[in-house]
């Protein structure tokens, strides 16, 4: 994957070509972006990539993302021509706290290559896949702000060891959870600052298993 900078530079270069005079800034590329300039920066100065936002981006322009984050070309992607679809739910953020997750309201098709659909588990598990977003750093390294997870909606048995979303009565959150030997279960954010919870099994509903991340495959 590209790194940040050399994604915004693409981003100029498109915005260039679409006929925007002047040099193109930061700014404009914030404002494509549909970030606040102060978040823009932030994210640019930490290396962090607002994949929702480019992804809004790439469907607007009808550009490829794989083009933008992987400088690879619909030519050189196996199965090209197949286009693999998934919910994403843009207005649905899991956290370290709150949210809300409804599974037939306000999503969205999301395209994605035909080299990741494996990672998926195949065509045939697609329509079992939802995307939402993650907000917080309770879960970093492993998942950071920001990013788009993958979750498998059928594996909602959280009697092995994984990353799930689910809610509880104080809103949707992604956390590591593992099964204690008097069947209760422990609550882990992979960032260290957060502590651990234990809950019942009634206290939580699964939604579903996380098995992907922008990036990353668990």
């Amino acid at each position: 994957m590209l790194i940040v900078s050399e994604i915004i530079d693409k981003l100029k270069d498109i915005l260039s070509a679409d006929g925007v005079n002047g040099k193109i800034f930061d700014k404009d590329v914030a404002t494509s972006l549909e970030l606040s300039q102060a978040n823009f920066a932030t994210m640019k100065n930490r290396g962090k990539i607002p994949y929702s936002n480019i992804l809004n981006f790439c469907a607007k322009k009808k550009i490829s993302i794989n083009w933008l984050l992987y400088n690879q070309n619909p030519g050189s992607l196996v199965d090209s021509t197949d286009k693999y679809w998934i919910k994403y739910f843009p207005e649905v953020s899991v956290s370290a706290g709150g949210g809300a997750y409804e599974n037939d309201d306000d999503f969205e098709s999301l395209e994605v290559p035909a080299y990741f659909v494996n990672m998926l588990g195949g065509k045939e598990n697609l329509k079992n896949i939802d995307a939402i977003n993650v907000v917080g750093d309770s879960m970093e390294p492993t998942l950071n702000d920001d990013n788009i997870i993958f979750m498998d909606k059928t594996k909602n048995d959280c009697s092995r060891d994984g990353i799930y979303a689910f809610t509880t009565v104080h809103g949707l959150f992604v956390k590591r959870i593992q099964k204690r030997v008097d069947g209760k279960l422990d609550i882990i954010s992979d960032n260290k600052d957060y502590p651990s919870q234990v809950l019942a099994n009634n206290d939580i509903k699964i939604i579903g298993k996380v098995i992907s991340s922008f990036g990353s495959v668990y």
